[in-house]
């Protein structure tokens, strides 16, 4: 367990690209635009830093104290699991922002942008780092709001805003599972500890809270991995810019539900139905999404579906489970991360250059941009599966893994289909615009820029170099299997296997997706058609949407018209029905008058004064008499807080009364007379309302004097305040310190809704421009 210097250390890594974020923020309007190329360095610096984990075998743990009372903390554990994300999302963080320094050269929202790239960075490394299940939720929403930002990048373009409200949408769906799932684990556990889940699997699976906690898990992993039927999201948010698209859509946060469910599998694999139903709805991902992939022509979206079918390949395996299934997950994570990464940024530079992603479009660019074309082609041989690429690796331990799973053949089969479609809608984006047709079909005013190449190469290298020799990712795969598995399986990846049915079956594939890539041709007629069934996932949604926006609007209608009586009368009628519900089960009131105190002439000539002025402002018919009387209750009132030795209450009556009264006679005085718009039957219904509600405080004050008294809350509040809150106004130490909770939540309401008036301040909307959906 780390102590001092080095939890702080962790938290420093996690946190530096939100400080990076808010230096952005702070700062923006004085840095030039050379000054981005800088940034890479605040992810590499944290890819120097977990690289340090790299060569240990236990697991480092640490722990910075936040919330005592709450038992949150900020718990964080670097295994082989998360340390491969964290060096992937730090590592292809670091070519990223690289990548985005040039490729976005210019643009008026630059550092716009690296502030949130930066946030997202912080959110994921806080996500695989967690040990402790509600700063993991507190980090995956964080995934989900800066994705947000980044997805919607373009917030003129109105679908991006789509695109980015349906991704939040569906991820925040996840996220509330995920939150509902660490309470009811930690009324089990005691704790929201995952080292505590582990150690209680027992009981966690025996209770019934477990068992609900694991299908609200499985939501999670489900919405932000973009399973089938969630899956819809992620071709959306590809109206993000393509640096986005490549860290975020292809090697971090879609498999941030994979890692999920990775951490998940010492404790749930256990349950009868995580195979069946990691494998039917992985499998169904991986099948559909490859399928997909090959109706459509812009490239970004053919690498959109076939990182669906990436993704859902890692829940299959997932599934599958044991030393083969995790082992084909482990490695197929680094290697889709490599290859997928990569054509991402082939096809940012192709866009950037060539100003289209139509593969039907592109052809011959190997003349005018030789280093990307041989870049784009090797991923693609990676995408492919084919040999002396790591893309071979991957494949064929999926293969193996697929083959031994079941006794049935549709895994295999299910598999085997999914190659041979990856493999075609792999080399439509890697090698099609580069090597087919033999004249460029643009030209470029100037060479590509080595800053939008050279993280090419990096990621092209580390394909080969792992191709070639796997046993230098032998570390970090057995390290990732020994901590998601729990086993210390030794863990071999070797280039050649011998003859056998999964060579075949790769050589198989190799041919047959040879076949159709030069057999189909590209098109997304069927794709459009598809997206318009109305059984479809997205039609599904959009309905969904419709009818949350009219609900929304008739609720609104109704309930919130702008009429503050009309406000009032719903919260008492609501509280009536609430209560009225509880006294009709039977209400106990006894009054023993003995105990009664007798009524001094003081308290009776200032009850007298209360009922006076309550009738007088129900007959006033002026505003400024009905304000002065609501100042007389007011002062009443604090008379009597008086009488009953509550001094403090008192002076805040009144100085709340008597500030009310001069803003409603600064405010009303101008104003006419009263017009009397309230017909008989309204005055009746509001007359009864009044009653009833009175009546039931009544009756309510009565059962609450019968009750036995118990002063131990009271008690324990008096002598505690001043030793552990360290004050000594116990009322102050309740509101701060014993419902800092509730306080906190009352300050995140003003804050958002501060913020919310500032944008609507600083929003400036033209006269022909559309609103916001």
């Amino acid at each position: 367990m780390e102590t001092g210097f080095g939890n702080y250390m962790m938290l420093i890594a996690v946190l530096l690209g939100g400080m990076l974020s808010l230096f952005l923020v702070i700062f923006k309007d004085y840095l030039r635009d050379g000054f981005s190329a800088f940034f890479f360095l605040v992810p590499l610096v944290v890819f120097t830093y977990f690289a340090v984990f790299f060569g240990s075998e236990v697991p480092a743990l640490g722990l910075v104290s936040w919330q005592q009372g709450m038992g949150v903390h900020f718990e964080w554990r670097v295994d082989g699991l998360s340390r491969m994300f964290a060096l992937l999302i730090s590592g292809i963080g670091t070519l990223v922002f690289a990548y985005s320094h040039y490729y976005l050269k210019g643009h008026p929202e630059k550092f716009r942008f690296f502030g949130f790239l930066s946030l997202f960075m912080t959110a994921m490394l806080g996500l695989v780092v967690s040990d402790n299940l509600i700063m993991l939720f507190m980090f995956w929403e964080l995934t989900s709001v800066s994705s947000f930002f980044l997805i919607g990048f373009h917030y003129e373009d109105r679908e991006s805003r789509k695109a980015a409200l349906r991704a939040l949408t569906i991820t925040g769906l996840g996220g509330v599972g995920l939150l509902i799932a660490a309470v009811l684990i930690s009324t089990v556990t005691g704790s929201f500890s995952f080292q505590a889940l582990l150690d209680q699997r027992e009981t966690v699976l025996a209770s019934q809270a477990g068992r609900i906690a694991f299908w609200l898990l499985i939501l999670a992993a489900f919405t932000k991995s973009a399973q089938f039927p969630f899956h819809f999201w992620l071709p959306g948010a590809m109206k993000a810019p393509t640096p986005v698209s490549t860290y975020l859509h292809s090697a971090t946060m879609v498999k941030a539900g994979v890692f999920l469910l990775l951490k998940l599998y010492p404790i749930y694999s256990a349950l009868p139905v995580w195979k069946p139903l990691l494998m039917t709805v992985g499998g169904v991902s991986m099948v559909y999404s490859a399928a997909q992939a090959l109706f459509f022509t812009d490239m970004k979206s053919i690498l959109a579906y076939t990182t669906l079918s990436t993704l859902g390949i890692l829940v299959f395996l997932t599934g599958i489970g044991g030393n083969e299934g995790l082992l084909a997950a482990a490695a197929f994570i680094l290697v889709h991360a490599l290859y997928k990464a990569a054509l991402f940024l082939v096809t940012g530079i192709v866009d950037h250059e060539a100003h289209t992603r139509d593969v039907t479009a592109l052809h011959g660019l190997r003349h005018v941009m030789p280093g990307v074309a041989v870049a784009g082609a090797v991923a693609a041989l990676s995408h492919g599966g084919v040999p002396l690429t790591f893309g071979f690796i991957g494949k064929e331990l999926m293969y193996e893994s697929a083959l031994h799973a079941e006794t049935s053949p549709v895994p295999i089969a299910a598999a085997f289909v999914t190659g041979l479609l990856l493999f075609a809608a792999g080399f439509w984006v890697g090698f099609k615009p580069f090597f087919s047709g033999r004249e460029a079909s643009h030209t470029l005013k100037h060479p590509v820029s080595l800053w939008l190449q050279l993280p090419v190469y990096v990621l092209t290298a580390g394909t080969l170099i792992f191709g070639i020799w796997p046993a230098g990712a032998e570390q970090m795969v057995h390290a990732l299997v020994e901590a998601a598995g729990r086993d210390t399986m030794k863990v071999h990846l070797e280039l050649w296997h011998g003859f056998n049915t999964v060579f075949f079956l790769s050589l198989a594939t190799i041919a047959g997706g040879i076949v159709l890539y030069s057999r189909l041709v590209p098109g997304q007629s069927i794709a459009l058609k598809v997206e318009k069934l109305s059984y479809s996932s997205v039609a599904i949604y959009e309905k969904f949407l419709s009818v949350t926006k009219w609900l929304s609007r008739w609720y609104t209608d109704i309930l919130q018209n702008g009429y503050l009586r009309w406000y009032v009368m719903t919260i008492m009628v609501f509280l009536l029905t609430l209560v009225g519900y509880s006294f009709y089960h039977g209400v106990h009131i006894y009054i023993d008058f003995k105990k009664i105190s007798e009524v001094t002439l003081y308290e009776a000539v200032i009850l007298l004064l209360m009922i006076f002025s309550i009738f007088y402002i129900l007959l006033a018919k002026s505003r400024l008499a009905a304000v002065a009387a609501m100042g007389v209750l007011g002062i009443s009132i604090s008379l009597m807080f008086v009488l009953y030795s509550a001094p403090d209450l008192a002076m805040t009556q009144f100085s709340i009364d008597t500030l009310t009264v001069i803003l409603f006679v600064l405010v009303l005085y101008k104003l006419p007379r009263y017009i009397n718009i309230s017909s008989n039957v309204v005055k009746i219904r509001d007359a009864v309302i009044s009653l009833l509600f009175g009546l039931m405080i009544t009756v309510l004050c009565l059962e609450v004097i019968n009750e036995p008294v118990n002063r131990e809350i009271s008690e324990f509040y008096a002598e505690n305040s001043y030793l552990l809150a360290k004050g000594k106004n116990v009322v102050n130490v309740i509101l701060v310190d014993f419902r800092g909770a509730d306080t906190m939540v009352e300050i995140t309401v003003l804050t958002i809704a501060a913020l919310g008036v500032f944008g609507l301040m600083k929003l400036r909307l033209k006269d022909n421009e559309k609103t916001w959906e």
